[in-house]
């Protein structure tokens, strides 16, 4: 039975080597693409919506917290219709994943739900644009903590990029009273810089983390799979904190009572097209760590920061002075010049992959599963994280 065993895992490892072949290069820059575009619209998106809430009455941080993670359940249709109703794959959902991977999905998820009740907080007593600009912050732990974690390398380039958006987040402390809204007393303002600031943090120890268990994962469909356990972890979180804060009941009676925009609009936009517009947001977060790095994921999200500010000047008419202007400029300027170096890195590494191509080397090696070539974390990934590190 053992000789069985093993001649088995023999030539399943043969048929698998077999499967080797030239990397689609295409395919992963376009599934790349796609990832940022939903990431662009569900991160200024959701940052809009969040504020809306509380901007027409709504008062409860708990169930901005909720509307983060409880649209979980979407993730089943890209989980399951691949398989089930496209036919486009012949690996079951949830095949390889292991215990492993549900602890560290559950530990993560309940950090994410922390993480979006200090968001919540931060919301509901800063300006859009001040948050935004906050957040920016969060690069600067995630190089910190990459270097800890993933043992990224620190470069002129990201050390660079660092040093501005502090300087960015330190300009925009020395301003902050000037631009306090009206009724709001110092203390709980500066409540909401604290918590947008720790949120920022666990959101920076998030990434680095998730890239370094997305190293064991098999394919691109099992980060979809990981991100809903997540969720549904984060979810859990928040509905036991609504339930001490009055659970649902309270929504009923704020969206029938405290919205100025009424029952209906509380519902489709404050609630459900939050909900939509989250889960948009943190699926292509953890698309772009896997795909990338932690460290690009974090740049990403620090270059969708600087629109939530413009948005929140436009949408909700926040005020956009000379220390606004200035940080603004620095958050552009340092991202701006971390992707040049790796657009400068990215192409001289090229140059030597087709040298490399030449001389007879192969560049690169994917997997293909029931029709679908799935890249073996990913041709940009292998691209962008050696770039990255050489920059």
């Amino acid at each position: 039975m053992s000789d069985g065993r093993v001649n088995a895992d023999q030539q399943e490892e043969g048929e698998q080597q077999q499967n080797l072949v030239k990397a689609p290069v295409k395919r992963s820059l376009g599934l790349l693409i796609t990832t940022y575009g939903c990431l662009f619209v569900g991160s200024i998106a959701s940052s809009l919506l969040a504020k809306y809430y509380f901007v027409h009455g709504g008062s409860s941080r708990w169930v901005s917290t909720w509307v983060q993670s409880a649209g979980f359940p979407l993730l089943l249709g890209l989980i399951y219709f691949p398989y089930f109703v496209f036919k486009t794959t012949k690996r079951r959902p949830f095949t390889r994943f292991t215990h492993r991977h549900l602890l560290f999905s559950v530990v993560i998820g309940l950090i994410l739900g922390f993480n979006n009740f200090l968001f919540s907080w931060g919301t509901s007593y800063l300006p859009v644009s001040t948050s935004s600009l906050l957040l920016s912050t969060q690069l600067i732990f995630t190089l910190i903590l990459s270097v800890i974690i993933v043992k990224q390398k620190v470069t002129f380039s990201n050390l660079n990029c660092v040093v501005l958006l502090t300087l960015s987040s330190v300009l925009l402390a020395l301003g902050s009273s000037q631009d306090k809204p009206a009724g709001l007393t110092k203390t709980k303002y500066f409540i909401g810089f604290l918590s947008t600031i720790g949120a920022g943090l666990l959101f920076a120890l998030y990434l680095p983390v998730t890239e370094r268990v997305y190293r064991s994962v098999y394919c691109y469909a099992m980060v979809m799979e990981m991100q809903l356990v997540m969720e549904f972890s984060a979810t859990v979180f928040a509905t036991i904190g609504m339930a001490f804060d009055g659970g649902f009941k309270e929504m009923v009676k704020e969206a029938n009572q405290v919205f100025t925009k009424g029952p209906t609009v509380y519902w489709t936009v404050a609630i459900f097209a939050n909900v939509v517009t989250w889960q948009l947001c943190f699926a292509a977060t953890s698309g772009m760590v896997y795909l990338t790095s932690g460290i690009t994921g974090g740049i990403c999200m620090t270059a969708l920061l600087a629109m939530n500010v413009i948005g929140g000047v436009v949408v909700y008419g926040d005020a956009f002075g000379g220390v606004k202007i200035v940080s603004t400029v620095l958050c552009i300027w340092g991202f701006s010049s971390y992707v040049y170096g790796i657009y400068v890195k990215m192409k001289k590494d090229e140059k030597n992959e087709k040298e490399e191509e030449e001389k007879g080397h192969s560049g690169m090696k994917t997997v293909e599963d029931g029709g679908e070539m799935e890249v073996e974390m990913g041709k940009v990934k292998d691209d962008v994280a050696a770039a990255d590190e050489r920059v």
